[in-house]
């Protein structure tokens, strides 16, 4: 790994320019996707994002400051934006907890070859979870499923019969498992995954750190201790929406990057955007441009490992044409 990549999240950066484009400061909710910007030079695979059709109903988690998310968010208009950003295949990821959404965004990758892969959701609670991995794992799209434990009350779920049960099941499919958790969630996390040391995981979103408060400890701490399961991967994503929503110094995500590529190497880390939730704070294009900046002290071949090679390994995808 290159120089610099601390764990203790101490390292700072000055101004700096990945590629061709100078990475600042955007920010604010439902900020203008730029236009006519220099391309970036390294293409990406974003390794999560959402999709979806507006309603309130099924959409509730949506919250009062989160307005600029409640509209539809469709493969067109994220088409185009990736090709603003320099990024050239996607993984969709769930966003409601419903069979129904994972037929869905099958259906939408089937009809749209940028879409590399889905992590769906299955319900780990039903007599049918069985019937529906052996139906839903025939389509190649799908790659991996994920729980929402960040979302339940009890912090001790990730370790629970049901739930793991229901991640030993999608192993059986040839899934990997996504990891959705805040910083309280590690240990338990941790605990989960030695019960299933032949299941491959991915932590989403660097497991959430407060990036706006500048919390390290225990996030850091409980993090390298679960990176150091070699089955276990992590996303570098949705930390802009940890942070300040109207404006956060690219210099302030630096200590939380170097966490993560300090822990878990290039070889298990991969960037992605979480659009639309990261259009609450920055754009696309500025959200994979902070990805860019990010990665930038790393070498050539390790930040094309974390932009793209690690999310087409770890996922089993297919490189975009």
């Amino acid at each position: 790994m290159s120089k610099g990549l601390a764990t203790d999240g101490t390292a700072t950066v000055g101004t700096a320019t990945v590629g061709t484009a100078t990475v600042g400061t955007t920010a604010g909710p439902g900020a203008t996707e730029r236009s006519g910007a220099t391309q970036p030079v390294a293409p990406v695979i974003d390794a999560h994002q959402h999709l979806w059709h507006y309603n309130e109903v099924e959409y509730d988690w949506m919250s009062g400051e989160q307005e600029v998310l409640k509209r539809d968010h469709l493969p067109a208009e994220l088409e185009r934006l990736m090709a603003g950003a320099g990024v050239t295949g996607t993984v969709a990821v769930q966003a409601r907890r419903t069979v129904a959404e994972t037929e869905w965004l099958l259906s939408v990758a089937a009809r749209h070859p940028f879409i590399l892969g889905v992590v769906g959701w299955v319900d780990f609670t039903s007599p049918r979870l069985e019937a529906d991995l052996e139906r839903l794992a025939t389509d190649a799209a799908l790659v991996g499923v994920r729980e929402l434990i960040h979302d339940m009350p009890d912090l001790g779920y990730a370790t629970s019969n049901v739930h793991v049960a229901g991640v030993r099941a999608a192993a059986r499919h040839g899934l990997a498992y996504d990891l959705l958790l805040k910083p309280q969630h590690l240990p338990a996390a941790t605990a989960l995954v030695d019960l299933l040391p032949d299941q491959r995981f991915v932590v989403d979103h660097c497991a959430k750190p407060d990036v706006a408060a500048g919390g390290v400890q225990p996030w850091a701490r409980d993090l390298a201790e679960l990176a150091r399961r070699d089955n276990v991967w992590c996303k570098l994503s949705g930390l802009v929406t940890e942070a300040d929503w109207e404006g956060q110094a690219d210099v302030d995500f630096v200590p939380y990057a170097d966490v993560v590529l300090g822990a878990f190497g290039p070889d298990r880390v991969m960037v992605g955007s979480d659009w639309p939730v990261c259009t609450c704070a920055r754009d696309y294009r500025g959200t994979m441009d902070l990805a860019r900046l990010l990665v930038s002290r790393l070498s050539a071949e390790e930040q094309a490992r974390v932009l793209a090679g690690t999310c087409l390994e770890f996922y089993g995808l297919r490189p975009p044409a």
